[in-house]
């Protein structure tokens, strides 16, 4: 069975971007040179599963960065091609967390890094997250795009470990209990 992981930054109030999908407060903050286990992270995961609001706001950052293929799920983007010099590293797919986890099954992945709220909230109101490593930037945003979205049932967790850097973040490691 494929196992989805989690590895996301909120700021302190816990918005994962702003109204207008902006990470630019994120984007000072991980220019700090500080090694936070990203590498490490990323090194037993085979493919990464994401939403269109986390798909465009990467391809809006530059070069491509993701050394993983990663599977968009959206409707909209469905219906649309790859761009061309993504083709190969990238999919487009309107299917349900379900089938786009049994089709990754099915293709051999094992270690699903899910990235984006949307997305992450639907993955883990269906049991299909099995840690979360949240990072906490110190700032408060007011207003954004919540990790967490309302009406979640609850989500018990249990804590595996937290660290702080120099540069103040803080991160949590977090198994979600099933």
């Amino acid at each position: 069975m494929v196992t989805g992981h989690v590895f996301i930054a909120t700021s302190l109030d816990g918005f994962i971007a702003r109204e207008s999908g902006d990470i630019d407060w994120l984007l000072k903050h991980d220019q700090t040179g500080e090694d936070h286990g990203y590498d490490d992270f990323i090194s037993d995961i085979d493919v990464i599963v994401m939403g269109r609001g986390t798909y465009e706001a990467v391809r809006g950052m530059g070069d491509w960065f993701y050394t993983r293929p990663v599977l968009v799920l959206s409707a909209q983007l469905a219906r649309q091609a790859v761009p061309s010099e993504l083709k190969g590293k990238v999919r487009f797919s309107a299917e349900s967390p379900e089938q786009a986890m049994a089709m990754l099954q099915s293709e051999g992945a094992r270690h699903a890094y899910v990235d984006g709220g949307r997305i992450i909230q639907s993955f883990l109101a269906l049991d299909m997250i099995r840690d979360m490593v949240i990072t906490r930037v110190p700032i408060l945003l007011g207003c954004g795009r919540p990790l967490f979205g309302k009406g979640q049932r609850d989500v018990a967790l249990a804590h595996k470990g937290t660290r702080s850097f120099p540069s103040g973040l803080v991160q949590s490691h977090y198994e979600v209990m099933i």
